[in-house]
């Protein structure tokens, strides 16, 4: 178990506790800002604790019969109020830079637009990324597996989908992000993304993925009673392997 606990992984694993596998750029900033904050987060808790221990024993009244009479200290002030100043000023300049990036957009060749309905997926891909054909917007509906029709080896319950969403590597790939209905929430954790989708609202955001494989997410809005099953599924290809699924894709629609 202790192995679960720790492992990496591009979908959930019983008893996990750490993040998954980054895919993207944006998930392993997100990661350094993590652990780069954590240290300070350590170093802040044991100064506290140890404040705390000294309170405890200094000022026992067992220790001490008649109580101390304490004076002003504006050195003190001074030290307490802009030493926390400082820390925070060193935390927010990487937050920002990664911030920054996540709402950065660079020259997308890929666009693929996502709508989301009670209680499944649809995708659209708008470019045909240096494709030798106009794919006209070709689209499809993602839905849910259902646990009977599972195959019985390889397969998530509750996370497998009919059709799944093939993208490229190393491409910047532009999503644009909408409802239908009623709100819902695009989320994958292996990227970094979580994007709210609003009906009459497009919300844009920006993703690169790094390698190949097979991602898991669901949607992360509560929309209704079916909202535990609307998982998302995405399978990361090399460029050329995702040309020939998209034209052979517009070929057969």
């Amino acid at each position: 178990m202790f192995n679960k606990l720790i492992s990496y992984s591009d979908a959930p694993e019983k008893y996990q506790i750490t993040v998954q596998d980054p895919a993207s750029s944006t998930v392993e900033g997100m990661i350094f800002f993590h652990d780069y904050l954590l240290l300070f987060l350590i170093i802040i808790a044991i100064f506290v604790f140890w404040m705390l221990y000294k309170v405890v024993v200094d000022f026992d009244k067992e220790v001490n019969k008649s109580p101390e009479i304490f004076t002003h200290s504006s050195l003190m002030e001074i030290i307490w109020t802009i030493l926390p100043a400082v820390l925070l000023v060193i935390i927010a300049i990487p937050s920002f830079a990664l911030l920054y990036s996540l709402d950065e957009l660079i020259n997308p060749e890929i666009t693929l637009k996502v709508v989301g309905h009670q209680w499944y997926w649809s995708y659209e891909y708008s470019d045909s990324f240096k494709s030798s054909i106009n794919t006209g917007g070709y689209g499809f509906d993602s839905y849910m597996i259902s646990e009977n029709d599972l195959s019985p080896r390889g397969a998530f319950r509750l996370l497998e989908t009919d059709h799944k969403v093939v993208l490229p590597v190393d491409t910047h790939v532009r999503l644009l992000v909408t409802a239908a209905d009623v709100l819902h929430s695009w989320a994958v954790p292996s990227f970094g993304i979580k994007i709210d989708a609003c009906p009459g609202r497009l919300s844009q955001g920006s993703l690169f993925i790094k390698r190949e494989g097979f991602f898991y997410g669901q949607c992360s809005e509560i929309c209704g009673v079916n909202h535990g099953f609307m998982p998302i599924v995405v399978r990361s290809v090399k460029p050329e392997v995702y040309l020939e699924w998209l034209d052979l894709m517009y070929n057969n629609s």
